[in-house]
């Protein structure tokens, strides 16, 4: 799988537990944004709500701001895809004490 953005600070402040791949949901101008490589993932986390994994803080760079609607917003929390157990996993982690969930790629 090709590899779009690296958060150089998660395995350098964090120890990683556990990797988990999952998919993002994005517009389609936010798809050639992270394919011409303009997504930060520094700073970012994830936080799992209702049922739901979402990816909150990171900033994808309008590709064309000419073309970008007005009211887009670069850190907006996007849906991360995961399945059932991925999710109870992930929410079973978060509500440790001292463990933060974090996007490495």
């Amino acid at each position: 799988m090709s590899q779009w953005s690296y958060n150089k600070e998660a395995t350098f402040n964090y120890e990683v537990l556990e990797k988990f791949e999952a998919g993002v949901e994005l517009l389609g101008f936010e798809v050639k944004a992270v394919k011409a490589g303009k997504m930060n993932l520094a700073g970012s986390h994830v936080g799992v709500r209702g049922g739901e994994a979402f990816l909150i803080g990171a900033s994808i760079a309008p590709y064309q701001t000419a073309n970008t609607p007005d009211d887009y917003d670069p850190t907006r929390a996007r849906k991360l895809l995961l399945n059932k157990s991925e999710l109870a996993q992930l929410a079973g982690f978060e509500s440790k004490k001292g463990l933060t969930i974090i996007p490495i790629s």
